[in-house]
């Protein structure tokens, strides 16, 4: 049987994985050490590549979602990985230095230190929500650990996919770093290549698949995964305050965003004053959405329409739905506009309530005393974010104590991302290890111990066989009391 085009296709993708690969791995072998000055060299063209082309970045990113806005591409994923190639290019040598470490009396003639190695070639695999800062984004500490990097982008964004495969193959090596573009076939293919490291951001099931097939190959991995990230208003918060930072926050990329407020729990008696305050900052921002540029898409019309059912099972279950739609006018489901929706009564038999939302719906759980709103987060699996509002710093301790998440803000919500001194990663079923800033570097290297003994000088003698009685008096005197 002929095969098809498309299946054509994707073997051509995988014997281009395959061969790019093994460039990589032989040209590591044989210069496995950057110095700084070529890695610095690596960041800087990295950054010049998405800075010299940002008007056809966000022009193909628009078109891969129908409608993304361009503003938010260069703030949400240019801005903020321009800023995390400075502060690692700033701080890079300091990173490499090897680290001096304590060595104890019976090693007192040695000297001990940490160096840190690049690990070898490092499979990214990127998704579909912020295509340039979740491909780009590791990559700067990859590259600043020294690795060679692939990356393998989404075929949800086949657009900025293509795209970024030309401009990288232009300003790099392909065996410095190289885009592999291709479906389910070719990604499955590259979770199968021995990496040296491989870091997924993606949803807690895809993560599952790539661990297995990493743990094949004993490759090291980190996961960037989601979950329901929650929100709780604490019962002395400014309302407004905290619907005015919701808002914005929810509304990002339409809500499709892994650190986006999944839920949110208000103190019971307010759930309508924090309708009527959110729904006033959303259309504040929002006139219209139709055909307004500012607000973007749902990125396909599969995962459009695992939205819509997750709002007509909430219906069904006696959720009260609440549609923000400042126009008011009537969205084209081709177009796939989907107005802020906030879920009333949400319980936990819903689906909105047990899966990841990935888009602008929002459930209202009302609670009372901020002991029942921990245990009811604490039921749930660990979150890649928390927030709370409020200023009690005790309240704020109590959060921070009783719970488990990959990261938290308070006053906030998602923009902990953007800080580059601080590492960025889930717990449990929301991630496993962390890149940004130092904690990045760290990742993507290995830590290897080094000891040094001098040539005329060996204390460990007196350890030597045959033992005797000297030799336990002098352990019992300087060891094990």
């Amino acid at each position: 049987m002929v095969a098809s085009l498309e299946e054509q296709s994707q073997n051509s993708s995988i014997q281009e994985l395959d061969r790019i690969f093994d460039f990589q791995k032989k040209d590591f072998a044989s210069s496995p050490y950057p110095d700084a000055r070529e890695r610095i060299d690596n960041l800087k063209v990295l950054k010049s590549l998405m800075l010299d082309n940002r008007e056809r970045i966000a022009q193909v990113i628009y078109e891969d979602f129908g409608c993304r806005s361009k503003t938010e591409t260069i703030m949400c994923e240019m801005l903020v990985a321009a800023e995390g190639i400075k502060y690692a290019i700033s701080h890079l040598r300091r990173w490499m230095r090897p680290s001096r470490r304590h060595v104890g009396m019976l090693f007192k003639t040695t000297s001990a230190k940490v160096v840190y190695q690049p690990k070898g070639v490092v499979g990214i695999i990127v998704p579909w929500n912020y295509p340039l800062f979740l491909a780009i984004g590791p990559a700067i500490y990859a590259l600043a650990a020294g690795n060679r990097v692939m990356l393998k982008m989404s075929e949800a964004t086949p657009r900025t996919g293509a795209l970024l495969e030309e401009l990288v193959s232009a300003a790099f090596p392909e065996q410095v770093m190289a885009v592999i573009n291709g479906g389910p076939d070719v990604a499955a293919a590259f979770s199968a290549k021995p990496f040296d490291h491989i870091l997924f951001t993606g949803s807690t099931n895809v993560g599952r698949l790539v661990m297995k097939a990493a743990a094949d190959n004993l490759t090291p991995v980190t996961l960037e995964l989601g979950g329901k990230s929650p929100t709780i208003i604490g019962p002395e918060a400014s309302m407004d305050m905290a619907a005015e930072r919701l808002g914005f926050t929810k509304a990002i990329n339409a809500g499709q965003t892994c650190v986006a407020p999944d839920y949110v729990m208000v103190p019971e008696g307010r759930q309508q004053e924090f309708v009527a305050a959110i729904t006033k900052v959303f259309s504040g921002m929002y006139r219209s959405l139709a055909d307004n540029d500012d607000y973007t898409s749902i990125i396909n019309g599969q995962q459009y329409q695992r939205l819509i059912e997750l709002l007509d099972d909430a219906r069904q279950k006696g959720g009260q739905l609440i549609e923000v739609n400042p126009g008011g006018e009537k969205l084209d489901p081709e177009r796939r506009k989907l107005p802020l929706i906030l879920v009333l009564d949400a319980k936990d038999s819903m689906r909105l309530m047990q899966e990841e939302i990935f888009g602008p719906i929002l459930p209202v759980v009302g609670y009372t005393g901020l002991d029942a709103a921990l245990g009811f987060v604490n039921a749930r699996p660990r979150p890649l974010a928390l927030y709370y509002f409020g200023n009690d710093q005790d309240s704020r301790k109590k959060v921070l104590e009783r719970t488990h998440s990959g990261g938290v803000c308070f006053n906030d919500a998602v923009f902990h991302v953007a800080i580059d001194d601080m590492p960025f990663g889930g717990v449990g079923p929301s991630g496993m290890g962390a890149y940004h800033g130092h904690e990045g570097f760290l990742t993507f290297s290995h830590a290897k111990g080094v000891l040094s003994r001098p040539s005329m000088l060996n204390t460990s003698r007196v350890l030597h066989p045959p033992y005797g009685g000297r030799l336990q008096a002098l352990v019992e005197r300087l060891f094990l009391r």
